[in-house]
């Protein structure tokens, strides 16, 4: 080991991850799925990534590894199939919203995560939804189709807002609480 340092941080980091993850994959084999889908940690990740890995590979592909896990627990127990029209978009939105976060979240103050949390919603939101335009005859592919699919994506927005404003304080909060965990400061976490 040619003075290569452990560090502790990206265990750390990992297990965070890991932890809120769980949440997202359980959530499935709840009786209430329907009213708690997209109260998820998948937004909290992105955030977190964007805002705490130094190394790309861990920024992007912690959430899209907890996103593409979850997808096929979740097909797996909905029935749905995982393959759904569009499917990719959801993913794209991903990518876009660590990027949001790495661009937003320099500093980690409350302004600007308030900020990057509204923007990577917004980014969901938008992108994420352009799938429901493949669904056949859910929404016709036209600029008033996709309107109609964002008004009534609105409470499951909402839910995806709120399941990352909370699992974002609980790991953000984490991070404040144990400063030591200093990532910025030369560490490839």
């Amino acid at each position: 080991m040619s003075g290569t340092k452990f560090n502790p941080s990206t265990i750390i980091l990992v297990a965070i991850v890991v932890l809120v993850s769980a949440f997202r994959i359980a959530a499935p084999y709840s009786d209430d799925f329907k009213e708690i889908a997209n109260f998820s940690a998948v937004g909290a990740i992105a955030l977190f990534g964007g805002a705490y890995f130094n190394n790309n590979l861990k920024a992007f592909g912690f959430p899209l590894a907890v996103l593409l896990i979850s997808d096929i627990f979740i097909a797996q127990t909905s029935g749905y199939g995982f393959f759904y029209g569009g499917w990719y978009w959801t993913y794209i939105a991903f990518v876009l919203m660590v990027l949001a976060s790495k661009a937003l979240l320099k500093k980690k103050n409350v302004q600007s995560m308030v900020t990057a949390t509204l923007a990577v919603v917004l980014i969901h939101w938008i992108v994420a939804d352009i799938s429901a335009m493949y669904v056949p005859g859910l929404y016709p592919p036209t600029l008033a189709g996709f309107g109609a699919c964002l008004i009534a994506a609105i409470p499951f927005e909402l839910k995806f807002l709120y399941g990352t404003v909370i699992y974002g304080a609980v790991m953000f909060g984490f991070m404040a609480w144990y400063p030591a965990l200093s990532f910025k400061k030369g560490l490839s976490a």
